[in-house]
This record gives C-alpha cells, structure tokens and sequence, in this order.
C-alpha cells in the first residue's frame, strides 16, 4: 500500500509550517511535570479563569437561565436570581430563533450586533451599523476568517508587529501568505516607527511581496504598551499612503493599568481625521469576552466590525462564515452582556462593579509587582505593563548560557525558560515564540497568578535566575543593562 492522504509525508505541507508557541514545547513539557505530581504555574497563555479569577455574576446568572429557561417557569426563580438577570435571559431568549440550541444567523444574533454597535457608537461618538458587525467563536476565528480573504497566496504579504502573538503568524503560515515583520523598538516602550514600517514594505517589495494588510494589537501582546493617539493616526496614514486594510486587534481595550494612555480604538482615530482618510481605509477591528475582567476564554465569544469594506466583498464574507452555518450562541450572549452592562440603579450594579472593579485594580497591582520583581533581577530589564496581560521582560543570556543552550541543542530563551520551568514550576513562553531581534531574548509570562501568590512566584523566580546567572557568568560582566 502506497502513502495516504493524511499520513505525514503527503499532508498539506503548510499545516506542518505552522508553529505556535503558546501550546508549543514549554507548555508539552509543563504538562508531563504535572502529571508526574510537580505544581506548575501556567503563565504560558492570557486564561484567567484558570488561574484562579472568579467569572462575573450577572452574566453567569444571566446565561445560566438561558440554557435552563423552564427554570423561568418556576414560581421561586425570584428566590435565587436577582430580576434584572431573569428580565435580561427574557431579553435574549426573544432575540433568538429558538433559544440557545438554535443556530443563528450567520453573522450572528441580529439584536445582539445591534448592542454591539450602540456600544462602538457611545465609545467611539461615531453611529456603528449592526449589518457590518459579525459575531464570531472568539476573536481568533474572525481574525482567520479575515486573513483567508486576503490572502490569495504566497505572494501576498500581511505586516504584523514583533513581537507578535503567534496567531498572526500561523494563520498566515496555514493559509500560504508571507509575515512581513516591523519591529517594535522596545527601548521606547515598545513603540512603533513609521520608517520602521516603510523600511519592512520596501523590502517585502523587493522580494516580489505585495503588501496588503498591516496588524496592530492595542494594547499590545505580548508587549503590554498601550498605542497612542499619535502613533494610530501615524498608522492610519500609512495604510492610506500604501492602500493596506488595518486589522486592529483590540481585544485588551479594557485592560488598562496606567491613565496616561488610556485606550483609543483605531475606528474612533479614523472617523476624527476626517475625508479623505475616513472614506478610503479599510478597517477590521477585532473584541472578544475572553479578556478584560471577563475573563471567559472558553465560552469563545467575539465579535469584528468592518469600517470601508465594500458590500460585494462583506457579501463574500458571509458566505464564509456560512460555511459553519453559526457562531456559538451561549458566546453570543455573553458579548451581549459585555457591550450593554448594567447600569446604575439596577439590582445587580453594584456588585457587578464591586467585582469588575476588583479584577481590574488587582490586575494593576500585579503588573506593577511583577515589572518591579523583574527589574530587580540580574541581567533582567522590563518595560513596566500598561496594558493587557503580559510582561515581556528581556533576559541578558551571559555567553556560557547561550554555548550550553546550542550544545543542549536549544534556542538560547527556550534553554533558560526550560531550566526555569523545572526549578521553579512556571510555566512561560520563550520570546523566540513571537520573534524578537537577532541575539536578544526574552520570555513572556501573564500577570494573572493570583494576587496573593505573586511574591512568592517573583521570588521563586528571582532566586532562579540569579543561581542561573551565577552558574554560567563565569566573571562576565556583571553590570545591569
């Protein structure tokens, strides 16, 4: 018998370029150590929940009736669920076609994208239009539904920031387009230059690339900076010079742990700068409930909306999506609930606050406990998280380290992050995952370990990596960064 279709040898060869850190070798041997009885700390991937952060209460009572409705026929319901979450499950029950084991449409629930686009509109001040808006498993398959129309082959280039997340570099991968990387310049806070960008297209150019899409993601990941005004009308204007469609992934708009930069989505600076930019760029904005203080990665709710894409090609689109006839609808609900919160005056505001609220300044606690634990580490510099979820801190490998890396035939970053893993029990992810510059390391880690386990975690961490730069210094230089 000769080879088959899915034997290794005869697979879709661009399946098998796909690499993806976050799920990649660190996190496979994490796993073996908890089997075999270690206590590992998963700060691989941004999954709250999992770390210990409680889901919020009103939309857990909310969807909880949704999925149980002949709970809304019994006489006590009003014993257990507060009315403003048994008068919202009514709310959504009507807006579908026959409760949550029901597929929707296609692009999703029809009233909950128009929430979607009242929330766009009192966050942006600019009208939004329910039709443009589709709902999607989490924002992954909207980006990846995205990506498949743009990208017709190997020729066609999408700009993605490094470091990047690696979703952007797999999809691409999977769907045989080209990353043109720009690089962020870590030294000025992970900020993004113009000639940077330029330098990245003429280059693609060269090599016979045609650039048609540019990433952003606001606040950054793996990065943490928060993108100023002036850097996305820079952006803006670029996409319109070069005629790209931007893809801003906005789904950390609510993690925010500084007031200097607050977040401005992409849509809001487009719609300010008025004609001709505001007719002509193309626009995908991307949210999801899987981050802020939701939290809630595994109900896979997202939602993008396309700002100047032409009718024939939003038509395609939903053909697309089609194919898997509907998002998940418990998700739909969800992103419902996120985008229309509650509002003062209703039973359940103030703890809903009370909890939001709590998630939010333990989470800036712990962004700032976590940079300043790495900044008093040797050889350790990091740029202070301002926003999403990650620190990314660049580690100073001594040359000892990097030799014994290439003789234990491992990337140098992922060589310390193993070492760091079977000491100490965290679980990161190398920095070579999201690319990074020639000879500079650095790994990734969530801020989401528990608040009152973070000391311990940093201390953990610091005792390592000092015995680790002891072990392989050997008199180099000792100096701070």
């Amino acid at each position: 018998m000769g080879l088959k279709a899915l034997d290794y040898e005869t697979m879709n060869e661009n399946v098998k370029k796909v690499q993806y850190a976050v799920r990649g070798e660190l996190y496979l041997r994490a796993s073996e150590l908890q089997k075999e009885g270690k206590k590992i700390i998963f700060t691989n991937v941004g999954n709250p929940h999992a770390l210990g952060q409680k889901p919020l209460t009103f939309p857990r009572q909310v969807v909880a009736l949704c999925q149980a409705p002949f709970l809304l026929d019994d006489p006590n319901v009003g014993l257990i669920f507060p009315a403003d979450a048994i008068a919202r499950a009514k709310h959504y029950l009507s807006l579908t076609s026959g409760g949550l084991g029901a597929y929707s449409d296609s692009r999703g629930i029809p009233g909950v994208r128009k929430e979607v686009a009242e929330f766009i509109e009192r966050r942006d001040g600019y009208p939004s239009d329910p039709e443009l808006i589709f709902l999607t498993d989490g924002a992954s398959k909207g980006v990846m539904q995205i990506l498949n129309c743009i990208i017709r082959g190997q020729g066609d280039g999408v700009l993605v920031p490094v470091p990047q997340y690696p979703l952007y570099s797999a999809t691409i991968s999977l769907f045989g387009g080209s990353l043109v990387p720009y690089y962020l310049e870590e030294t000025a806070n992970w900020g993004l230059d113009v000639n940077n960008l330029r330098e990245s297209v003429a280059q693609a150019r060269f090599k016979g690339i045609t650039v048609r899409a540019m990433v952003i993601i606001n606040p950054g990941n793996p990065t943490g900076q928060c993108l100023s005004e002036a850097n996305l009308r820079e952006i803006l204007n670029f996409c319109y010079q070069e005629n790209l469609v931007l893809l801003g992934d906005e789904v950390y708009q609510q993690n925010i742990y500084q007031d200097e930069r607050p977040f401005i989505s992409s849509r809001k600076v487009l719609m300010d700068m008025g004609p001709p930019i505001s007719k002509e760029v193309q626009l995908v904005s991307f949210h999801t409930v899987s981050k802020g203080y939701w939290g809630e990665c595994g109900q896979r709710g997202g939602y993008f909306e396309m700002t100047n894409i032409p009718p024939k090609t939003v038509d395609e689109i939903y053909k697309i999506a089609s194919i898997s006839l509907s998002p998940n609808v418990p998700a739909q609900i969800f992103m419902g609930l996120m985008v229309n919160p509650l509002k003062p005056g209703d039973v359940s505001y103030d703890q809903y606050v009370r909890e939001s609220k709590g998630i939010l300044e333990s989470l800036r606690r712990r962004a700032r406990i976590m940079t300043d634990g790495f900044n008093s580490c040797k050889n350790v510099v990091c740029n202070f998280t301002e926003g999403a979820m990650y620190s990314f801190p660049q580690i100073h490998l001594p040359p000892k380290a990097i030799e014994a890396a290439k003789q234990a035939g491992k990337v140098p970053d992922v060589f310390y992050c193993l070492k760091l893993l079977e000491a100490t029990g965290i679980s990161t992810v190398p920095g070579s995952g999201f690319g990074q510059k020639e000879g500079v390391f650095h790994l990734r880690t969530t801020i989401l370990p528990a608040e009152e386990d973070m000391p311990e975690i940093m201390s953990s961490f610091k005792k390592f990596n000092d015995e680790f730069m002891a072990q392989y210094e050997d008199n180099w230089n000792h100096s701070r960064m």
